[in-house]
């Protein structure tokens, strides 16, 4: 039988730690949520491999090394309001709910959706919810937030998900087109003005709802 315990440990000690993830909230969450329950029953043995895990055709959950550096470089506060996009099984909603007052997370897929509000309900987490949706739309009724995570890579961040920041917040994603390499970015808005830079290379599947379609050839 799996020690899952120790494997979040042996996760957080030799995959997390040693990449520059400093902020002990962040630390803390990664040894508390249980990864395994987030990912399917045949998948949970591995549930804590330095590697994305697929939970669903084209989706995975993210290597834990890149969404906690993400979440590093998010600095979320416990005041903080999140937006936490693509979520799927809801793993980083958990982790987001522990370190923020309010997580709203937007999910494309109905069955993803219901999953991670069923897991979330069962942890007992009480202070973020799964709302059924387009993740490139956001969800602007709650808007502003302090922070919007994206979760998987995308090719560019649409400017609807940057206008639902608050002025002082944080989105963190990781651009890259399909079959390349990645890099991490944060965006900080203050005011009206969006300015971004890169964080650091980072490899991780597309997220399907956005993706480019193919440009019509005559």
């Amino acid at each position: 039988m799996t020690d899952y315990a120790r494997a979040r440990f042996l996760m957080v000690e030799g995959q997390v730690k040693p990449n520059k993830v400093t902020d002990e909230g962040v630390v803390d969450a990664m040894l508390e949520v249980p990864r395994e329950l987030f990912v399917p029953k045949s998948l949970r043995g591995v549930a804590y491999v330095d590697e994305d895990i697929q939970v669903a055709p084209g989706r995975y959950l993210v290597e834990p090394m890149i969404l906690a550096r993400l979440l590093n470089e998010a600095t979320v506060r416990p005041t903080d309001i999140v937006l936490d996009v693509g979520g799927g099984t809801g793993y980083s909603a958990a982790l987001l709910a522990r370190l923020a007052s309010t997580v709203v997370a937007v999910e494309g897929d109905p069955g993803l959706a219901g999953q991670a509000t069923a897991t979330l309900q069962h942890l007992g987490v009480d202070n973020a919810v799964v709302v059924e949706g387009d993740p490139k739309a956001g969800y602007p009724q709650q808007a502003p937030y302090d922070v919007i995570l994206i979760n998987n890579s995308v090719p560019e961040v649409p400017r609807t998900l940057l206008d639902q920041l608050a002025d002082g917040g944080r989105l963190v994603a990781v651009l890259s087109e399909t079959g390349h390499l990645g890099k991490a970015m944060i965006y900080h808005r203050i005011g009206d003005t969006v300015s971004h830079r890169q964080l650091f290379d980072a490899s991780t599947p597309t997220h399907p709802a956005f993706e480019r379609k193919p440009a019509f050839e005559f």
